[in-house]
């Protein structure tokens, strides 16, 4: 049986094996020779296996010529595609790139579906994508750092924690949070845990005739409630100061902690008569029309709060460090600064123009250091700075309000 024969007795082999055969036995001077004829039955013959894929002899031909003659040399996921193409299809396809390894070539044909042929991103282009898909999410991190940012300076603001640039402001800030020295620490400790005998007298205010034993400093020691005495002394200090250092100091008027309560007292309410002397220009030496601000301490049973009369802005505030509001209270100061005017000055004076200013300000989060909250806001704006202060800070401002007390100085 001739070699030929042989081969075509086989029915199943590809069609390149018959297009192989040897027209003689092989020797060194052997040349290849192909049977037109015999070459064409053998891919017809080849085509007439059971595989459904290769049916047109011409496709078998196709095939066998493009791997004999160099053609695609195809990856195992390509086979099934380019088993389809056959002579004709294979003239169309049109190789328009490669990667280093040689199964990898890029393939499109021309009237064909993309999806019956593979598609390889060559590596220049696939390190664009990636680049460019890296600098996107760079560009989203920038920008989810700037609103982060964003975010913060929002929450500096209503923390009021600020960046201090005038002088005179950062001066006051720095005054505020002086530390303590350790004369200091001991003098305080002593106020608030040395001893037994609370009926000791530490301090007398001549002036206002308030007197501070242990008992009532002892407020001032962590956890407890502010009294009367201790702040209307502390109020009376911070007029002293600003009597002091009128340059530094907004000018201000610190009603006590009876006024409100006297104010709204009446039988029907509000009692402009139950407070009309209480101002008189021999007590005070100015009117309240001349301030820059009135703090009016609001007491609601168990729970500081604090009213405030902007009188250079025609504003009205209301500050309560459990975040509540009582326009009651500003509508009868409203009411009393009308009649304090007209009383005072003989002057008619229209606050239905006035604004009620919802103020942001630090917030307490125990259940009682509303006192001491209270302190520091009228401590903050009669120095016209903002209220760059926290509940973090109140354990420092309890122990610095016992020692300006005990040495009755506020600074």
């Amino acid at each position: 049986m001739s070699a030929f024969s042989e081969r075509r007795s086989k029915g199943k082999r590809s069609g390149i094996d018959f297009a192989l055969a040897f027209s003689a036995p092989p020797s060194k001077k052997a040349k290849f020779q192909f049977r037109p004829l015999n070459l064409f039955k053998s891919f017809t013959t080849a085509s007439s296996s059971s595989s459904s894929r290769a049916r047109d002899p011409f496709v078998a031909m196709g095939n066998a010529l493009a791997r004999l003659f160099g053609g695609i040399k195809a990856s195992t996921s390509e086979v099934s595609s380019e088993k389809t193409l056959g002579f004709g299809q294979y003239k169309s396809l049109v190789v328009v790139g490669e990667t280093s390894k040689p199964d990898a070539r890029l393939v499109t044909r021309k009237g064909l579906d993309a999806r019956s042929v593979v598609e390889k991103v060559p590596a220049y282009k696939r390190l664009y994508e990636e680049t460019k898909r890296r600098d996107e999410r760079l560009s989203s991190l920038n920008f989810e750092l700037k609103l982060a940012e964003d975010e913060i300076l929002e929450l500096r603001k209503t923390a009021h924690i600020i960046d201090v640039e005038d002088e005179e402001e950062e001066k006051n800030v720095n005054d505020l949070f002086c530390p303590l020295t350790e004369e200091d620490e001991e003098e305080v400790h002593s106020a608030l845990y040395v001893g037994n005998d609370r009926h000791t007298i530490l301090v007398t205010h001549e002036s206002s005739n308030i007197e501070i034993t242990k008992e009532i400093i002892r407020c001032l020691s962590p956890g407890g409630w502010l009294n009367d005495e201790v702040i209307n002394l502390y109020l009376e200090l911070l007029k002293e100061r600003e009597r002091r250092q009128p340059e530094r100091f907004l000018k201000c008027h610190f009603f006590n902690t009876f006024f409100y309560k006297k104010l709204i007292g009446g039988k029907g309410g509000y009692d402009y008569k139950a407070v009309k002397r209480w101002t008189t220009q021999k007590k005070l030496g100015y009117s309240l029309i001349d301030c820059d601000k009135i703090f009016v301490p609001v007491h609601k049973g168990n729970h500081w709060c604090l009213a405030v009369i902007n009188v250079k802005q025609k504003s009205f505030q209301y500050l309560d460090s459990l975040g509540g509001m009582d326009g009651l209270a500003l509508q009868s100061l409203a009411k009393y600064l009308v009649d304090e005017a007209w009383d005072k000055n003989n002057v008619e004076m229209d606050t239905h123009l006035w604004k009620q200013e919802t103020v942001s300000h630090p917030r307490q989060r125990n259940g009682y250091d509303c006192g001491m909250f209270m302190l520091k806001y009228i401590d903050f704006y009669s120095r016209g700075i903002s209220l760059c202060f926290s509940q973090e800070d109140m354990e420092y401002f309890r122990k610095r309000t016992v020692k300006e007390i005990l040495s009755l100085r506020a600074e």
